[in-house]
C-alpha cells in the first residue's frame, strides 16, 4: 500500500502521521502554499483524505480529486466533510466513535469539581502568595448536587454513571424519554434547568440544538447554578495519549480495510 496516495489535511497527531507515512504515500496538505498548483501536481494520485474536526474534505476538494475513494476523519464529528458530496460520488467516510467517551466524561466531572471547589482560583491564590494573608474562602461541595444532562447518549450516560458515584441525583433532557433508565426525564431544557444545580451540555451540534442554552435556560438555572459544556468540539477532552493513539489506530484500520476490500471498522457513508 506504499504507493497509495493519502492526503493529510492538517497536522493532527504525530503518531498518526508517522503510521500513515510508514504505510502509504503520505502527502501533507499544509506544506503547499499554492493549492492550485498542488491540485495540478497531485490530484490524480490521491485516493484517500485524512481529516479531523478542524479540516476535512469540502465539496471543492472532493471535486478536485477524481481518484478519491475514502475520507477518514480523526474525530467523531464530521462537520468539515461534505457528506452529501461523498454520497453522490460513492466515496466512503469513516470517523472515530466511542473511544472518546471515557475521557470526555472524566473531564466533565473534573470541570464540575474544579468549578465547585474553585480549584483553579485556589491554585492562583497560592501562586500569588495570597495565602500569607489568610485562607482561601470556603467553596461548595459536589457530592449530592443535582445534575441535569442535556443529551443522554454515550457520553451523557458515562457522565451520569460517574456523577452517581458522588451520590448526585441525575435528570436529563433528550429528544425522547430513554428506556431502561431510572433517571428523571424532563421534556424541555428549561424544566431541566429549573430542577438541577449543575447543567451539563452533552448533546450533538445540530440545527435543533444550536443555541439550546439560551437566556431562558440560564435564568432557570439561577445565579448559583453551574453550566458545564462538553458538547461538540473540537476541544481538549479527548487529549490523552491513550485515546489519541486509539483514534489513530482506527483511522489506519479503516484505510487498510478499505484498500484490502474488507468491511470498514467505523463506516459513516
Amino acid at each position: 500500500m506504499e504507493s497509495i496516495g493519502v492526503l493529510m489535511a492538517c497536522p493532527m497527531s504525530s503518531y498518526l502521521e508517522q503510521q500513515l507515512d510508514n504505510r502509504f504515500n503520505l502527502i501533507r496538505y499544509w506544506n503547499f502554499s499554492d493549492k492550485k498548483q498542488f491540485i495540478n501536481d497531485y490530484a490524480h494520485s490521491i485516493r484517500a483524505v485524512v481529516g479531523n474536526a478542524a479540516a476535512g474534505a469540502d465539496a471543492e476538494l472532493i471535486e478536485a480529486l477524481p481518484q478519491l475513494e475514502i475520507v477518514a476523519s480523526f474525530s467523531v464529528g464530521l462537520d468539515k466533510i461534505d457528506l452529501n458530496k461523498c454520497k453522490e460520488k460513492g466515496i466512503r467516510v469513516t470517523n472515530t466513535p466511542d473511544v472518546l467517551t471515557e475521557d470526555v466524561a472524566d473531564l466533565a466531572i473534573g470541570l464540575m469539581l474544579a468549578v465547585l471547589r474553585r480549584i483553579c482560583e485556589s491554585d492562583r491564590y497560592v501562586k500569588k502568595g495570597l495565602w500569607k494573608a489568610g485562607d482561601f474562602e470556603l467553596t461548595s461541595k459536589f457530592s449530592g448536587k443535582t445534575v441535569g444532562i442535556i443529551g443522554l447518549g454515550r457520553i451523557g450516560l458515562a457522565i451520569a454513571k460517574r456523577a452517581e458515584a458522588f451520590d448526585c441525583p441525575i435528570s436529563y433532557y433528550a429528544r425522547s424519554e430513554k428506556a431502561n433508565t431510572n433517571y428523571k426525564y424532563y421534556p424541555t431544557v428549561v424544566e431541566l434547568a429549573t430542577n438541577c444545580e449543575i447543567l451539563v451540555v452533552a448533546c450533538a451540534l445540530t440545527p435543533e440544538t444550536r443555541y439550546i442554552v439560551n437566556r431562558e435556560v440560564i435564568d432557570a438555572l439561577g445565579a448559583k447554578g453551574i453550566l458545564i459544556n462538553i458538547g461538540r468540539g473540537p476541544h481538549v477532552a479527548s487529549g490523552t495519549e491513550e485515546t489519541r493513539e486509539s483514534m489513530a489506530d482506527i483511522v489506519i484500520g479503516n484505510l487498510e480495510a478499505h484498500f484490502q476490500n474488507k468491511p470498514l471498522l467505523t463506516p459513516v457513508v
